[in-house]
Formats: C-alpha cells, sequence, structure tokens
C-alpha cells in the first residue's frame, strides 16, 4: 500500500473521483515540495503540494494550494502501519480544513464519503484485482528508500587513526531483515582486533571494499522486509550479531540478531550491556559453572566485561579475585564484588593469587599472549582457563603438556556460539536484564562518544585507562 500512497500521482489510477492528474515542472511524484493538478470527474480542479514524505514512518502531508472547491486551509495526513493479526495495514487519514458559512455539513460529506470512504474502497479493490500502478516504461516503485547515514569506514588495517567516518545510503530492508535507527553502539576489544587486521577472515578490508567494525548496537525499527515477525517499526530494540558493521548511523540486520528491549533499559545501557552481559552470563553459567566457593580469577576487572563478571559472581557466592592497572580501578573493582585485587601493569600476579586464595578454579583471561605463563601458575588443580581476549597480543599456541602437570582445561570461546538461534540470544538477554533489575549486576559506567570520534574511543580503550564501558552516539 505504501508503494502506491508514496506516489502523489497515482490517484488517477484507482480513485474513481479522479478523471486526470499530473505534476507540475516535470519534478518526480515523490519529491516533497511538489505541486500535482488533477481535475475531478465533476469537472472542478484541484492543486495540491507534498509538505512531508517519510518511508520510515509511512506518513505523508500534502495541502491544497488552489481548488475550484472551497476547501479553505485544507491540509491532509496519510499514514499507514502494518497490523500483526495477518497481512494487513492500518490506513490514518485526516485532514483539517475550513469552509465558507454555511456549508459546513455539506463540505464534510463530501470529504468523508466522496474522498475518505471512496478511496479506501476504490484502492481495496485496485490491489485486489492486482493492478499495476505504473506508467508504461517506468521502474517498480519502491516499497522503501535508501537512507543516507554516517558510518566508520576501515581501508586499511592499523592504529585507531584508520577508522574514518563516511556517508553512504543504507538500502531497504531485505527478506527477514529490519532496518534500525541506530542510538547507541557497542565498542569492544574485539572491534580493536577487527580494525588492526587480527581476525581477517572475519573484516577483510580494501580501498574498494572498506571493512565497518561493531557488533552491537541499540534503536529504534525504521521498517521491516517480507517474512520479519515479532518486531514492528517503531519498536525499540538491541542487537548483536557474528558479522562486523555496527559503526553507522542505520544498518539493516537479519531479525534473528534482534531483541526487543524493556522499557526500563535505556539505549546506552543495551549497547553497553548487550555483548558484555551474555558473555558474562555464558562465562559463569556454562563455562565456569560458577557457584559459592568457586576461586575466580577475573582480569581487566575494572573493565566492561570484568565489572559485570565480578558483580555477578560475587552474588553467586565466589570468591573473586581480579587484577588491575592502577589504584583507582582497584578501587571501582572492590565496589563491584572483587574481594582480592592486584595492582600489576607487568602482567606479574600468580603468586598474589596463590596466596590470596591457593590458587584459582576459573581464570578469566581477556589479556593474552603476556599472561600465558602466569595464567597456568595461578590456576589451582583441576583448574579451567577461559581465554576470552588478546590485548597484549595473539596467544601463542598452546602444548597439551602445559595442562597435563595438574590436569587443568582450557577454553576459548566466541559469544556467538551461545546465541546461535533468536530463541537463545532472547533468553540470554532477559537473563541480564533481570540481573540488572534484581542487584546482580550493577548499572555500567559508560563513557560516551560520538560516532565521528571512534578513534578517540578506540585510543581510549587501547590506553587501559578505562573503567566500564565505551558507547559511541550516532
Amino acid at each position: 500500500m505504501w508503494a502506491v500512497l508514496r506516489d502523489f500521482n497515482s490517484h488517477d489510477q484507482w480513485h474513481d473521483v479522479v478523471e486526470q492528474s499530473r505534476i507540475e515542472a516535470q519534478e518526480r511524484s515523490d519529491q516533497v515540495g511538489c505541486v500535482r493538478s488533477f481535475q475531478l470527474r465533476d469537472g472542478n480542479r484541484i492543486r495540491e503540494q507534498l509538505l512531508t514524505l517519510s518511508d520510515a514512518e509511512h506518513k505523508s502531508t500534502y495541502c491544497i494550494v488552489e481548488a475550484t472547491v472551497p476547501l479553505q486551509r485544507y491540509v491532509s495526513t496519510v499514514t499507514l502501519k502494518p497490523v500483526t493479526d495477518g497481512n494487513r495495514t492500518f490506513w490514518h487519514w485526516t485532514s483539517t480544513f475550513a469552509t465558507p458559512p454555511g456549508m459546513e455539513r455539506e463540505l464534510r460529506e463530501m470529504v468523508a464519503r466522496g474522498v475518505y470512504e471512496a478511496g479506501f474502497e476504490n484502492l481495496r479493490r485496485h490491489l485486489r484485482q492486482g493492478g499495476d500502478l505504473r506508467t508504461p516504461g517506468s521502474a517498480p516503485m519502491p516499497t522503501a528508500l535508501p537512507l543516507p547515514a554516517r558510518r566508520i569506514a576501515v581501508e586499511r588495517y592499523g592504529g585507531p587513526e584508520v577508522l574514518r567516518p563516511q556517508t553512504v545510503d543504507v538500502p531497504a530492508p531485505r527478506a527477514g531483515e529490519v532496518r534500525i535507527q541506530q542510538r547507541a553502539i557497542g565498542v569492544n576489544f574485539l572491534d580493536v582486533y577487527l580494525r588492526r587486521g587480527w581476525i581477517p577472515s572475519l573484516m577483510p578490508v580494501s580501498r574498494e571494499a572498506p571493512g565497518v567494525p561493531g557488533m552491537e548496537a541499540a534503536g529504534s525499527v525504521l521498517d521491516v522486509g517480507p517474512q520479519v515477525t515479532g518486531v514492528l517499526p517503531g519498536d525499540r530494540v538491541a542487537y548483536l550479531g557474528p558479522v562486523p558493521g555496527a559503526y553507522c548511523g542505520m544498518r539493516c540486520v537479519p531479525a534473528d540478531w534482534v531483541v526487543r528491549l524493556p522499557a526500563a533499559i535505556e539505549d546506552a545501557t543495551a549497547a553497553a550491556l548487550l555483548l558484555k552481559g551474555i558473555t558474562a552470563d555464558y562465562l559463569l553459567r556454562d563455562l565456569g559453572h560458577v557457584q559459592r566457593g568457586t576461586r575466580l580469577l577475573v582480569h581487566a576487572a575494572a573493565g566492561g566485561v570484568g565489572l559485570l563478571v565480578c558483580s555477578w559472581a560475587r552474588r553467586l557466592g565466589a570468591t573473586v579475585i581480579g587484577t588491575v592497572s592502577s589504584e583507582e580501578k582497584a578501587r571501582i573493582a572492590r565496589e563491584h564484588g572483587c574481594e582480592h585485587v592486584i595492582v600489576t601493569r607487568d602482567y606479574r600476579f600468580a603468586d598474589a593469587v596463590q596466596r590470596a586464595c591457593g590458587g584459582a578454579d576459573v581464570v578469566i583471561d581477556g589479556l593474552g599472549d603476556a599472561a600465558r605463563e602466569e595464567n597456568l601458575a595461578a590456576l589451582a588443580r583441576r583448574g579451567h582457563w577461559i581465554s576470552l581476549g588478546q590485548a597484549s597480543g595473539p596467544l601463542s599456541p598452546l602444548p597439551p603438556d602445559a595442562l597435563v602437570a595438574n590436569s587443568l582445561t582450557f577454553s576459548r570461546p566466541v559469544v556467538f556460539d551461545y546465541t546461535a538461534t533468536n530463541e537463545q540470544l532472547a533468553q540470554r538477554s532477559q537473563r541480564v536484564w533481570d540481573a540488572l533489575a534484581d542487584g546482580s549486576i550493577r548499572p555500567p559506567l559508560i563513557e560516551r562518544f560520538s560516532l565521528d570520534a571512534a578513534a578517540d574511543a578506540h585510543a581510549r580503550l587501547e590506553s587501559r585507562a578505562t573503567i566500564g564501558a565505551l558507547v559511541l552516539v550516532p
């Protein structure tokens, strides 16, 4: 229906009261400001101007600029909304106008019956008959148009300076996709790895095909493609997906990546929490099996994931040991449930862990190769080392003999294997929102940067000076 109604010059194809219609000055029929001149079958002539047109809201507004019918100051708005019960559309068509004295009832009835009711029935009949509204030689009318948006592109791997803002057109969503107007974008160390080229298979880049980092964001659904259920335009949502591209103001993503946001969760909170909170969930629940008495060592304990893990693990009854790089971070880590805090910038911590608790049952490590030997020395018998990241550099291959002495185990999880279906994503995200509501985790400490300042956000993240989460705001 929107493909029909967004064309300001289509009425003579389907509305019985319209005899002829043309757009003046050879302008496009979807150009805001264009004027259509048409003749009614009763002989009256009207000139109307298109005032607004929104493909995102399926809404247009127009006014009468000249008419032989005495409809004074006439302004009309048409809005379409999808109906969730079946493949149907709610059509809201309103007008305001003044009339000469004594003609109020007559002209109100003419608009209500001759324009509105006749229009509803005429278009319904036309669509049921499969009518083609295109003029000869014209292109198919789009159901939604590409829309401009800012994004951050990477043409070559390197430091933060390779992150360059661009303006691009975001196409309409395809089947199974939703187009999202983003208001907050999560920044993660995974984005740094992509920018450096440590995972080229995930984000190949070139001048001809630049890559766009980012795995998560929050905002509102602009429009949905065919075969999408469960979300509607206007819904507040967040998403997490295995293909980068979130550093932008607008994006089309598969609907399976998307979860609707509870009213209590703000956009920035969702962008700061979704990936990190789900990571904390599977680390504690699926891999660490953390419970009362578990001795847990958390590196970067004052970081985005670290604070969540410390707080949640302490609520579960674990003994939490954390490493940080400054006394300020140590204070924050303690406030979030870290019982023993080790301040170190040289990756020496194993002896302190052994003294504090006799060795860690679980190590959650985002440090990478520089902490390799210390992690092995910090583990208790049958301890489990979870390698979550590589801030100091890619982890060297770990020979099996390194694990044999104390029956140690090692894992290298990827969050997207724990959110492989929309159901899994929804369940895990709901546990994160519930943990926030019941106090198991605290509202995240958030540093905000504009989207165009993504390079500054990356430099800040790599400086090891951050506390909490970083978010980009388009």
